[in-house]
């Protein structure tokens, strides 16, 4: 069975996204965080264990020379429009057999996390890995149709998110481990406080 990863992701700039970090660190310690985090993301992301690939926006990005954040090996494509529900329909409508999907902004994720969440599809079919802050790190999938039709009326980025989406599940779920997102400026000191793993 063939394993696709998708990294969502957001073209790093100068004000745009981590608003939540920015209004704590500054937009400029922001956008180094944001850049470190997705070329961490990516590097953890990247095995031979499944296809990597990079769903990126806005729409220029896909043409964007980014080597240190994105390197020009992994393949990219367009998020499209529309609210997080939307644009993970659409990605995953383009892919068959296994699929997970993750964002940027979990510093913790590590390879065994990923291998785990497809070996969970064996004994149901999707699997989450649940964030402190309500929503999730990880969503795996047997098939994309599992999922897409519960994103739909999900409070996105919110304490309910998970909540939402396993509501709106009609298949079993594994759950796997618990991690932390990166939103704002004190996520990322207690990141810290525990690792050195991403350098600035």
């Amino acid at each position: 069975m063939t394993r696709t990863l998708i990294v969502m992701a957001k073209a790093p700039a100068l004000g745009r996204g981590k608003t939540r970090l920015a209004r704590g660190a500054g937009r400029a310690a922001a956008l180094r965080i944001n850049r470190a985090l997705q070329a961490h993301t990516v590097r953890v992301a990247s095995s031979r264990r499944w296809t990597t690939l990079l769903a990126v926006t806005p729409e220029s990005a896909c043409a964007a020379r980014l080597p240190d954040v994105w390197p020009d090996r992994i393949v990219r494509m367009k998020q499209g429009g529309g609210d997080l529900g939307a644009r993970l329909s659409r990605v995953l409508a383009r892919v068959r057999g296994h699929v997970a999907v993750i964002g940027t902004d979990c510093p913790a994720v590590e390879a065994r996390d990923i291998a785990a969440a497809f070996r969970a599809l064996g004994r149901a079919p999707v699997a989450v890995g649940p964030a402190t802050d309500g929503g999730f790190w990880i969503l795996a999938a047997r098939r994309a149709g599992d999922v897409a039709h519960a994103f739909s009326g999900v409070r996105w980025s919110s304490v309910h998110t998970l909540d939402d989406l396993e509501e709106r599940l009609r298949v079993r779920v594994v759950r796997l481990r618990t991690l932390s997102d990166i939103d704002t400026i004190d996520d990322w000191r207690a990141f810290r406080a525990r690792t050195r793993q991403i350098r600035l």
